[in-house]
């Protein structure tokens, strides 16, 4: 049985992810809007895992006897100056996002809740990739200099990312 204090944390994470999804709807849609769809289509894939990574939290708590209380999602961003700026958007947020779930840990560790530790081991992975997809992304956008037809090959490739169900929600059938 989860305490009140995990309890209420992993509730909060839950929305924190619920508001990860709305983000990345939004930047699918300005990608959308601005003649990107392989970007789009990338925050997209970006918008199922975050939906995904809710879901683990949300069984995880069921499954320890807790309450799972939904939160009302605040607003989100809409608009991005450039394909640099959004991508730099998302490596902030995941940061902020990776923040969190050390804290969640760090909390689980204080409290001496070994099963949230071990449930969290999995994010924390997760983050690291997270990390690194966006700062590559970054990393390609920042070579471009303006080149038109190397955003078009990064368009392009982005296009291709396929959407792969999380261990934790693949191991439940």
């Amino acid at each position: 049985m989860l305490n009140k204090k995990i309890e209420e944390a992993l509730n909060e994470q839950i929305n924190a992810e619920f508001w990860s999804t709305y983000l990345y709807l939004s930047m699918s849609a300005w990608c959308s809007a601005t003649g990107k769809p392989g970007m789009a289509h990338w925050y997209e894939v970006q918008f199922q895992e975050e939906q995904d990574h809710a879901r683990i939290f949300f069984n995880y708590v069921v499954q320890r006897g807790g309450k799972v209380t939904l939160k009302p999602i605040a607003e989100v961003p809409t608009e991005w100056k450039s394909e640099l700026d959004v991508f730099e958007s998302t490596l902030a947020h995941e940061e902020k996002v990776t923040n969190l779930i050390n804290n969640l840990y760090a909390l689980s560790t204080q409290e001496n809740d070994f099963a949230t530790q071990s449930m969290l081991k999995w994010f924390i992975d997760e983050q690291v990739e997270e990390e690194e997809n966006a700062t590559n992304i970054i990393d390609n956008l920042k070579m471009l200099n303006g080149n038109g037809y190397g955003l078009f090959m990064i368009d392009k490739d982005l296009a291709a990312r396929v959407y792969t169900q999380p261990a934790p929600l693949a191991a439940k059938g």
